[in-house]
C-alpha cells in the first residue's frame, strides 16, 4: 500500500491523506498571524473548528489556492537591498547614461597615412558611418586603403560603402570631416616646428570643405593641433561649434596610461583629464584626479605624480623617437573615433577637446583643450571645472602661448 500511495498522482492521493481539522490548527493559523486556512479536497473540519475559525476571524477557503508568482530578484539588486540594509546612507553609483548611437551617412578622411587609415579602420569595424572617404594627395594610397577595407569587409561583414582618391572636392556632401593630412612629427622637432608647413595644408583643405561641405563638422587631427584648429576655422569661416581638435582624447587616454601603471591597478580604475594645449603647455588636471574614485595623493607620492604630469606631456615625443620616421597612429585614431562617437550619440557627457574659447575661463579668441558636450550639430556646451589656481593659471599661460605663436 505504501509504495501504491507513492505512485498516485496528487490529485487523487489527498483523498487518501485527507486531514482533520481541529481547534488546535485554527488557533496555530491565528497565532501566525495569518486570517486564512486553506482546505484540501478531502479536509474533514470538525463543528469546534469551524465555530472557533469563526470566532478568531479565520476564514476557511476551499483549495487548492492559487499561489502569487515568485519575483525573481537579479544579482545586483539583491546586492543594492542587501548593502542598503546593513548601512541606509549608501547609495548605488550612478548608471553611465544610455544614448541612441546613429550612423553618420558620409565620413571624409582627408589624410590616408597611419591615423586616417586606422580611424577609416575602427569606424568601419563599428559600424559608424553608411560611408567612409579617403583622400590623399599621394597617388595611390586612399585608393588602396580602401580596397583593402573593403576586402576585410568579408570577415568583418562592415556595411561601410568605402571609397578613396586624391582629389579634395571628394569631401562633396560628408557630415563629418576628419583632417589628418600634414607632415608628421621627426626625433627632435615640437609640434610648433609644423606651423608655417602645415598652415598650407590646412588653408587647402579648409577652403575645400568650405566649398564642398559647407554643413559638416570638422574634427583636426593635424598638428600643431591647436594652432591648426585655429587655421582651419578661419579657412572654413564655420562656428565655433563646427571646428574640433582632437587633443585632450588623447592627452587624457596618455594620462589615465601613466597613472595605471605608477599605482599598479587597472587602466578602468583612473578617472583623469587634461587640458590646455596639445604641446608643452599642457594641463593634466591632478587636481580631479582618481584612482578608484580617491585622489592620487591616496595612492602615489608627490614625486610619482610629477612623473605622470611629465609622462603625459611627453608622451608623443616618446613614440616618435621610437619610431624615428613618423609619429603615433593608433592612440590619435582612438581618441578621433572617441569624439566621432559622441557627435553621433554613441557616447555620453564631457569629454575633453580643442575649441575656441568665448570667455570660458576668462580666455577669448584662442582655441584650447577644454571639457565639452557634443551632438549631431558639433559643440553643445563646455562644461569649466573647478581648477587649482595653479592649473587656472597654467591654462592662461597655454591660450597666451598659442595666441603668440599663431603672431609669429
Amino acid at each position: 500500500m505504501p509504495l501504491l500511495r507513492r505512485l498516485m498522482p496528487l490529485k487523487d492521493r489527498r483523498a487518501d491523506l485527507a486531514r482533520v481539522i481541529a481547534t488546535e490548527q485554527i488557533n496555530a493559523t491565528r497565532q501566525r498571524g495569518l486570517r486564512l486556512f486553506e482546505l484540501l479536497p478531502g479536509d474533514i473540519v470538525t463543528a469546534q473548528a469551524r465555530e472557533t475559525a469563526q470566532r478568531l476571524g479565520v476564514a476557511l477557503m476551499d483549495g487548492p489556492l492559487e499561489r502569487p508568482a515568485v519575483v525573481r530578484t537579479d544579482g545586483a539588486t539583491a546586492m543594492r537591498r542587501s548593502l542598503y540594509r546593513r548601512n541606509p546612507g549608501w547609495r548605488a553609483p550612478e548608471q553611465k547614461k544610455r544614448t541612441t548611437a546613429r550612423r553618420i551617412k558620409r565620413l571624409a578622411l582627408v589624410g590616408a597615412g597611419g591615423v586616417g587609415a586606422n580611424i577609416a579602420h575602427l569606424c568601419a569595424s563599428a559600424d559608424s558611418a553608411r560611408e567612409i572617404t579617403l583622400i590623399d594627395i599621394t597617388p595611390g594610397l586612399a585608393e588602396s586603403i580602401a580596397l583593402d577595407l573593403r576586402h576585410a569587409s568579408g570577415i568583418s561583414r562592415s556595411p561601410a560603402a568605402i571609397t578613396g582618391g586624391s582629389d579634395l572636392a571628394l569631401v562633396a556632401g560628408a557630415d563629418v570631416v576628419v583632417v589628418t593630412a600634414g607632415r608628421p612629427r621627426t626625433p627632435g622637432m615640437t609640434r610648433a616646428d609644423l606651423i608655417q608647413t602645415n598652415r598650407r595644408v590646412i588653408l587647402s583643405t579648409g577652403q575645400a570643405i568650405r566649398d564642398h561641405a559647407p554643413g559638416a563638422i570638422v574634427i583636426v587631427v593635424t598638428n600643431p593641433l591647436d594652432e591648426m584648429t585655429v587655421e582651419m576655422q578661419r579657412a572654413t569661416g564655420f562656428d565655433r561649434s563646427r571646428i574640433i581638435g582632437m587633443a585632450g582624447t588623447l592627452d587624457s587616454s596618455r594620462f589615465r596610461q601613466a597613472i595605471a601603471d605608477a599605482a599598479g591597478v587597472a587602466v578602468a580604475d583612473v578617472e583623469a583629464v587634461t587640458l590646455g594645449s596639445h604641446g608643452e603647455e599642457m594641463v593634466p588636471v591632478v587636481s580631479r584626479a582618481t584612482i578608484r574614485g580617491r585622489t592620487l595623493s591616496t595612492w602615489l607620492t608627490s614625486q610619482q605624480i610629477d612623473d605622470c604630469v611629465r609622462a603625459t606631456i611627453g608622451g608623443g615625443g616618446a613614440v616618435v623617437a621610437l619610431r624615428r620616421n613618423g609619429s603615433a597612429t593608433l592612440a590619435p585614431a582612438h581618441a578621433t573615433v572617441e569624439l566621432i562617437d559622441h557627435i553621433r550619440g554613441a557616447r555620453a557627457g564631457s569629454v575633453p577637446a580643442s575649441v575656441m574659447l568665448q570667455g570660458e575661463y576668462g580666455i577669448d579668441g584662442v582655441v584650447l583643450g577644454v571639457m565639452c558636450q557634443f551632438g549631431a550639430s558639433g559643440l553643445l556646451q563646455i562644461d569649466e571645472l573647478k581648477l587649482s589656481a595653479a592649473e587656472q593659471q597654467a591654462l592662461h599661460d597655454a591660450a597666451t602661448a598659442i595666441a603668440r605663436r599663431l603672431a609669429e
